[in-house]
């Protein structure tokens, strides 16, 4: 199993559509903040690797305690996802090379699993750009018109929804930002950018629970997810121990 050299978290939104006192990130899962359970999956599968977190300038939730890596920086993070992102890539240019892997992660993804993330780092080790975690689309697909009616069924074969981590080289990851400025083009995610530079991410099938927290419903839905994940780690476990497979 390969390990990115460095990890990004933007984690300076302000979360607005929670409706909520505090910035979604610092919402609680159980008995921790969201930032901590994000943080504490990417440990749990990269713990030697140096984490990039981008918080707000003026950020007054967050403390030490939430991060466990052993290596990690704070940066400042930016009013869009992209600024935050920016500032990590900035910072690693007196600190990586070209061809180290960086991933990103979005800090409202809890849920994503060691094993996806394991298996997105093997799946693009020996590729020359990088890719991400994605899901093939499984529901029906409506295009609307100027009045918010149907106007088409779009066809959902070959179509994906990102997720993340997305990893890249760091040149790649580097070019791909520069680029977007220059040009002015909003990147969504790092993959649009190295799109925009002619490649072609490679896309790493990823666990359809590996939920973006965005609205209130959403905090329950992780708890969930991530109650329904820990069960499941525990039944294997206990089938492991008993010499029994598990079903």
């Amino acid at each position: 199993m390969s390990a990115p050299q460095w990890l990004i978290v933007p984690a300076a939104g302000r979360g607005t559509r929670m409706r909520a006192e505090c910035p979604k990130q610092y919402l609680l899962l159980d008995d921790a903040t969201v930032l901590a359970c994000t943080l504490a999956r990417l440990h749990d599968a990269f713990p030697e690797a140096t984490l990039l977190l981008c918080l707000d300038a003026e950020d007054q939730w967050f403390h030490e305690s939430m991060v466990p890596f052993a290596r990690w920086q704070r940066l400042d993070g930016g009013d869009e996802r992209a600024d935050s992102v920016r500032a990590g890539i900035d910072w690693l240019a007196d600190h990586a090379h070209v061809n180290d892997w960086v991933l990103v992660h979005d800090v409202a993804r809890p849920c994503v699993t060691v094993a996806d993330l394991h298996q997105l780092m093997d799946a693009i080790r020996h590729d020359p750009v990088g890719g991400l975690l994605a899901a093939p689309v499984t529901d029906t697909l409506k295009r609307q018109d100027s009045d918010q009616r149907v106007e088409a069924t779009v066809p959902r074969q070959g179509l994906w929804r990102a997720l993340t981590p997305q990893g890249f080289r760091y040149g790649v990851l580097r070019d791909a930002f520069m680029t977007a400025l220059e040009a002015r083009f909003l990147m969504t995610d790092e993959a649009s950018g190295v799109e925009q530079l002619g490649h072609a991410p490679l896309l790493v099938t990823g666990r359809s629970d590996n939920l973006k927290i965005t609205h209130p419903e959403d905090l329950a839905l992780a708890g969930k997810i991530l109650s329904a994940q820990r069960a499941s780690v525990h039944l294997s476990l206990s089938d492991k121990e008993s010499g029994h497979e598990p079903v």
